[in-house]
Parts: structure tokens; C-alpha cells; sequence
């Protein structure tokens, strides 16, 4: 695995309004992160409620990020999908939007075999040049990463980590 990003790593809400996203408040939730010492943001990860956006909310919200951020800290961006194709789509376009690293969770719903984990991490991470994180949350998903298969996720030359939510200390 590479060494991407170290801190702290901030989960970011997408705020709403009447029309859709509150740019105006998502723009002050950025600056109050950077003001206090962030190192990273992670954007349209599970808490930032992208399975109730549109693919043109989503795509702004991460330009925006970028800009905003304007290299004072690390973006990135969740783009996991149950559908592999999917899931490699918007990792690429969050890199071709200008993302320092994608968050991807394991499909769910799907109850993939750990080497349908591997080989969906893999076409993720074949797609891109950016880190990857893998995000494993068995209670969401219904699959959870293997310590072996985490093992060879670690091969991958730009697997940069896991996001571990399994809440088994004994597998962490």
C-alpha cells in the first residue's frame, strides 16, 4: 500500500436546502474543516448522502470541493457502487474532476465472494492513477473484507488503505 494521507480525515455531510445542495453552507463546513486543522476531506462517502443525489449534484459537489480546497487539503471522493462498472465510472471522473483519492465501499447488496471484493478493487484501482481506500462496513453492505483478502488488496500498488467499520477488533 502507498502512503497517501495521514490525520485526520473528515467525513463530510452534504447540506440541503429547498433547491438541492447549500453550496453556501457546504463552503463554510470546508473552510471551518481547514481552519481547524483537517488534513483531508472526504466527500459523497456514505455520510454525504449521494444515493439521494443526482449525477449532476454529485459531479458539482465535487468540483466544488476541489475548487474550494484549492490544494490546501486532500479530496476525497466516495465512489463505491454495487455495479463494478458503475463504481469504476466514478472514479474516474472524480479523478478527471481533479480528486486527490477515491473512497470506495464494498458493493452491497451483491454479497460478493472475496474474490469478486478483490477483483472489484482491482478494476477500481486499474482505472485510476489516485489512491484508492477500500470501505468495509459489513453492517451496510452485507460483505465483509477478509483479513487475507486485505492481504492482497495490499499488493495493489495504488491501494492506499481501508476504511474499517467491521467493528471486530479481533479482524482489525
Amino acid at each position: 500500500m502507498i502512503n497517501f494521507c495521514n490525520g485526520i480525515l473528515t467525513a463530510m455531510i452534504t447540506p440541503f436546502d429547498e433547491t438541492g445542495v447549500n453550496f453556501e453552507e457546504f463552503g463554510k463546513m470546508i473552510e471551518f474543516q481547514i481552519a481547524g486543522g483537517v488534513d483531508a476531506l472526504v466527500v459523497l462517502g456514505t455520510t454525504g448522502e449521494p444515493a439521494t443525489m443526482t449525477e449532476e449534484e454529485k459531479t458539482e459537489v465535487i468540483k466544488y470541493s476541489v475548487k474550494k480546497a484549492n490544494g490546501r487539503i486532500k479530496i476525497i471522493v466516495g465512489t463505491g457502487s454495487n455495479d463494478t462498472k458503475k463504481a469504476v465510472a466514478n472514479s474516474v471522473k472524480a479523478e478527471s474532476l481533479g480528486a486527490d483519492g477515491v473512497l470506495a465501499v464494498t458493493p452491497y447488496y451483491n454479497k460478493c465472494t472475496q474474490k469478486g471484493l478483490y477483483d472489484y478493487y482491482k478494476a477500481i484501482c486499474d482505472a485510476v492513477k489516485i489512491p484508492v481506500i477500500a470501505y468495509n462496513v459489513p453492517s451496510r453492505t452485507a460483505v465483509n473484507i477478509l483479513p487475507e483478502t486485505a492481504e492482497k488488496l495490499a499488493s495493489i500498488p495504488n491501494m492506499a488503505g481501508i476504511k474499517e467499520a467491521s467493528g471486530n477488533m479481533a479482524q482489525v
